[in-house]
């Protein structure tokens, strides 16, 4: 199977989840956010910024070559298909380790739910434009 990776869906997908994490985590959760970790000042250092967006080129690119294959085999294309392995993404790999982790980290269900409320809708929007854009 030959696939046609578009570079462009992967950036925009990518620079979404960024945008999107600061929007969720800086803006409209940020205090229940410092509460639940402990965490007083958000000042993350360029480098942190740098390999956070690419990982979310790496979810892109992963994302992306799940939803070619939800449609090859089960011929759910469009924007169903993004939203499909968008919501797998996140029920598959997400929450199973974040669970994982936040049982032996010991930190709140608060935190959790926070994150993974993010990775979700971050999961679910980033599938809908690289499928959008296949």
């Amino acid at each position: 199977m030959d696939i046609h990776i578009n570079v462009l869906a992967l950036l925009v997908a990518a620079a979404a989840n960024y945008l999107f994490a600061t929007l969720w985590y800086a803006l409209l959760f940020a205090k229940a956010w410092k509460r639940l970790t402990g965490i007083t000042e958000m000042k993350p250092a360029p480098l942190n910024m740098l390999l956070s967006f690419i990982g979310s080129l790496v979810i892109s690119f992963v994302l992306y070559h799940s939803i070619v294959f939800g449609d090859a085999f089960f011929k759910i294309g469009g924007i169903h298909g993004g939203l499909m392995g968008g919501f797998f993404g996140w029920l598959g790999y997400v929450a199973p380790v974040t669970l994982t982790t936040k049982l032996y980290e010991k930190k709140p269900w608060g935190l959790w739910f926070l994150d993974n409320g993010f990775w979700l809708l971050s999961l679910l929007m980033m599938g809908m434009i690289l499928s959008a854009w296949m």
